[in-house]
C-alpha cells in the first residue's frame, strides 16, 4: 500500500513539474510574438500609477499603444485599471490623460476602470466591445502577460492579437522578468481551463 502510494505522488508529481514547464514555455513562446494586426481596438492592460503619472511599467505600455494607434491598426484604444488603495485616481483615467497628452483623439480613448486584476480588466472590456458588436483586439502589456492575455479575451469571445511592449523595466532587466514569466507559468492552467 505505502508501496502504490508513494508511486501515485511520484506520478502526480510528474505530471505537475511537466504541465509547469509546458506552462512556462508557453508564456516565453508568446512572449515573443508580435501580431500586429489590424483590430476593432487596442487594449492596453492597466498598470502602477503614481499621484496622477504613469509608471514607467505603464507609460511603456500606453507609448507603445499610441505607437499602434498611430500606424492605425485600431480606430479606439481602450485602457484597463481600477483604482489601488490611497489613489485618488484610477489607472485608466491616468492613461487616459497619458494619450490624450500624446495626441491621441478623446472620442478615440475608451475607459474601463473597473479591474483590479488582469480577469476583472478583461471582463470589463470584453463586456464593452461585445455589446458593441467589437470582437478583435490588439493586446498591449509586458511581454511575460501575453500568453494568459490571449486565454483571458477568448474567455470573452474576443479575437486577439498581441504586441507586447519591449521598452518596459521589467523587459529590460531578465532576471526581474524570467521572475515574472515563473509566476505567469503558475497563472497559465486557470486562464487556460477558464478560456474553455
Amino acid at each position: 500500500m505505502i508501496r502504490g502510494f508513494r508511486k501515485l505522488l511520484l506520478t502526480t508529481l510528474v505530471g505537475v513539474a511537466i504541465a509547469y514547464i509546458v506552462s512556462f514555455v508557453m508564456v516565453l513562446f508568446v512572449s515573443r510574438q508580435d501580431e500586429r494586426h489590424k483590430a476593432d481596438a487596442i487594449v492596453v492592460l492597466g498598470a502602477a500609477q503614481y499621484n496622477g503619472r504613469p509608471s514607467p511599467v505603464l507609460k511603456a505600455r500606453l507609448d507603445h499603444a499610441v505607437e499602434l494607434f498611430q500606424a492605425k491598426f485600431a480606430p479606439l484604444i481602450v485602457v484597463t485599471g481600477g483604482t489601488a488603495q490611497g489613489d485618488s485616481e484610477s489607472e485608466a483615467t491616468v492613461s487616459r490623460r497619458y494619450l490624450l497628452s500624446n495626441g491621441v483623439p478623446d472620442a478615440a480613448v475608451i475607459v474601463r476602470p473597473e479591474g483590479r486584476s488582469t480577469i476583472a480588466s478583461m471582463d470589463a472590456v470584453g463586456k464593452w466591445l461585445n455589446e458593441r458588436d467589437l470582437h478583435s483586439v490588439l493586446l498591449v502589456s509586458d511581454p511575460f502577460h501575453m500568453s494568459r492575455l490571449r486565454f483571458e479575451a477568448r474567455r470573452m469571445n474576443l479575437t486577439p492579437f498581441v504586441s507586447p511592449t519591449h521598452t518596459s523595466p521589467i523587459s529590460r532587466n531578465r532576471t526581474r522578468e524570467l521572475g515574472f514569466m515563473a509566476t505567469e507559468a503558475l497563472k497559465m492552467p486557470v486562464a487556460w481551463i477558464r478560456s474553455w
